[in-house]
């Protein structure tokens, strides 16, 4: 089994040789941290039962988690944290009430993203930013997790033995929005502006010894840098007709 803090240890490898390089996950966190504002107020679309969150030393208070799943809000490991159960494409929230909305590996679920795009634009005041992570379609393991879809239920039990991820906290993957140009024309087509779109390499999803490290680590080197396994990005809301 693979576990987080071993995939850890070989990030801190990769990292050692890669000078410059960072974690999607610490980029991303970067981002909302700088959009934050000491009055801002967060939405964390898709929260589960923490994360980012819990990371960001900001007011409970100023933050509303949405997730579909009533069991992950139940034991969210924020208990003062406003939040809600409710899908992504039909928020029970009122139109220009969040500053930043932040969503980590929630795209690659949605099976109409157009919808949940709609409703960011819908959410997000004047000048507000959705700041994101998820997969890259156009990866080798993108196109290794949709036959393992294919499995229906085995694939959980398979995540659940490779990595130690709970069968129930296995979803089914559509990357519908999952490529830049999907980004693009889902950003556009809900009056949200595509501002940044980094592509972040990372070695360590079959790093089960150290000569499969080696080898994953190669492969990454060698794709072409809008294949590397992540995207993390920026899409604006405009402050007026001026903007955009």
């Amino acid at each position: 089994m693979l576990s987080l803090d071993q995939q850890n240890t070989w990030r801190e490898v990769y990292a050692a040789s890669h000078p410059g390089w960072r974690p999607a996950t610490e980029r991303f966190a970067a981002h909302v941290r700088d959009a934050l504002g000491p009055r801002a107020r967060l939405l964390d679309l898709g929260c589960g039962r923490g994360g980012l969150v819990e990371q960001l030393d900001f007011p409970p208070a100023r933050i509303v988690g949405i997730d579909p799943d009533f069991d992950s809000l139940s034991q969210h490991r924020l208990p003062r944290l406003p939040r809600a159960a409710a899908l992504s494409g039909r928020l029970p929230l009122a139109p220009a009430t969040f500053d930043v909305v932040a969503a980590s590996w929630l795209l690659e679920h949605l099976p109409d993203p157009a919808t949940t795009f709609a409703e960011i634009g819908r959410v997000l005041c004047p000048g507000g930013v959705f700041v994101f992570i998820t997969p890259n379609a156009r990866h080798p393991l993108a196109w290794a997790n949709r036959v393992a879809g294919r499995l229906g239920r085995a694939q959980g039990r398979l995540v659940d033995r490779l990595y130690g991820r709970s069968e129930a906290d296995t979803f089914p993957t559509t990357y519908r929005a999952n490529s830049a140009a999907a980004l693009a024309g889902l950003c556009a087509a809900a009056g949200l502006s595509l501002a940044t779109l980094e592509f972040v390499a990372d070695p360590t999803y079959l790093a089960f010894s150290r000569p499969m490290f080696r080898a994953m680590a190669a492969v990454e080197d060698r794709l072409p840098a809008d294949r590397h396994i992540h995207l993390v990005g920026i899409a604006r809301r405009p402050n007026g007709p001026e903007d955009r």
